[in-house]
């Protein structure tokens, strides 16, 4: 699964555009952002996704991060900026 990765987040993978497998475990026969997630290890102490994150498949939000994925999908990973 090609990742793309925004700026603020590549202190997690060194790069701008990945590789991940997708899957939340080597049981898991689904890929899913979930598990790419977990598999670039992008989640906070708790496990969770960061917040402020967007994902893009196609160039459309996910909002069922559990949803499958097609091998051949690629993942825009997008760090939305807040404060003030």
């Amino acid at each position: 699964m090609n990742v793309l990765i925004p700026d603020p987040l590549r202190p997690y993978t060194q790069r701008s555009r990945v590789e991940a497998s997708g899957r939340h475990s080597p049981r898991c026969s689904s890929i899913s952002i979930v598990g790419i997630r977990h598999s670039l290890r992008m989640i906070d102490e708790q496990d969770r996704v960061r917040r402020h994150v967007r994902h893009l498949r196609r160039g459309e939000q996910v909002f069922d991060l559990g949803k499958p994925l097609a091998p051949d999908d690629e993942v825009v990973i997008v760090q939305a900026l807040s404060g003030g």
